[in-house]
């Protein structure tokens, strides 16, 4: 379906967070969100009611952590194919009453190990891992495999082949949050350049998560400088993170968030959505924006900064020059 949307529309709008808003609904730390698809599928179906009333044309599975590798911290490494499939079956039942196309897409997320050598995992035993959530989701009802905040090419690489061993289209986004990097020193253009050379390459490449919207923003200038004819995605944070107390709030508004929203169509994303604290109301404002914004020319970081703010962790200048400093003005 994800396909065919592409097709027929300029862009997209993917919903919020889901972890951040779950806290809201009562999620407490240390307890796993993939439980609560089997003890509270009441709250992660309103969650997604919230998203697609907002104007979400996709929306994620509550499935990030749902690997056996992440599970097994919880004792639940044994329910990873079921805890999966629930997550798919309640994003498929709201999808399904929308009355318009709305695209479920199965959150995958990183196991949380380091690969060999430097770790106990290896690209094979990842796959196998992979696969196994896959079919979860795949026997739930997902659309399309939605591979995120990744930062390791093994990894990348593991999931991708787990997507395409089940016959799932798929997509990748990785988290720049380190210099403009990905914690294990991948560029912007580098995801690009390695999700092209995968056979077959995902339906759509970019960025979520990360330090702000300003350096995700950062980052889309990077991969459509060198792809311009790729489907991006753009999926930033709401905002910077702020600990008040025990409780983390981001700084983003609604209003930014909809600035962030016509910024990332101007630098050449498709897929448009929030990360981290992204509420349905911060995603209400994005929908607007989108429906009402007549793109402009191409932003540069100088523009980026002055209208979002200035970026968390900045990239080395070598990266930052190809991917931002040469962009054309907006006129």
């Amino acid at each position: 379906m994800l396909q065919e949307l592409l097709k027929t529309k300029p862009y997209l709008l993917a919903d919020g967070a889901t972890g951040t808003n779950l806290f809201e609904m009562g999620l407490v730390a240390g307890e796993t969100p993939e439980l609560w698809n089997d003890t509270h599928p009441e709250r992660i179906e309103k969650l997604h009611q919230s998203f697609v009333d907002a104007g979400a044309d996709i929306i994620l599975t509550n499935s990030f952590g749902g690997n056996r590798r992440r599970l097994m911290l919880h004792q639940l490494q044994d329910r990873a194919h079921e805890l999966n499939a629930k997550a798919a079956q309640i994003a498929r039942r709201v999808a399904e009453k929308a009355g318009r196309p709305v695209v479920v897409a199965g959150s995958i997320g990183p196991t949380g190990d380091l690969f060999a050598p430097l770790g106990p995992l290896t690209e094979e035993e990842a796959v196998e891992v992979f696969k196994e959530q896959i079919e979860g989701l795949k026997a739930g009802g997902a659309d399309v495999i939605w591979i995120e905040t990744m930062s390791a090419a093994e990894e990348i690489r593991a999931a991708s082949a787990a997507a395409i061993a089940c016959g799932m289209p798929y997509t990748v986004t990785a988290s720049f949050d380190t210099a403009g990097k990905t914690m294990m020193g991948i560029a912007p253009q580098a995801l690009a350049d390695f999700a092209e050379a995968l056979a077959p390459s995902p339906v759509a490449v970019g960025a979520n998560c990360g330090v702000g919207a300003s350096d995700l923003l950062v980052s889309v200038l990077g991969i459509t400088e060198k792809h311009p004819g790729a489907v991006v995605i753009a999926k930033a944070n709401c905002g910077i993170p702020q600990w008040h107390g025990d409780h983390i709030h981001y700084t983003g508004t609604p209003e930014l968030m909809a600035d962030y929203a016509r910024l990332a169509l101007d630098a050449g994303a498709r897929i448009v959505g929030g990360c981290c604290g992204t509420s349905p109301k911060h995603l209400a404002a994005m929908r607007q924006a989108l429906d009402s914004y007549a793109a402009g020319g191409r932003p540069d970081m100088d523009e980026i900064v002055g209208r979002i703010g200035p970026l968390v962790s900045p990239p080395s200048q070598e990266s930052a020059e190809p991917a931002a400093r040469r962009s054309r003005r907006r006129g």
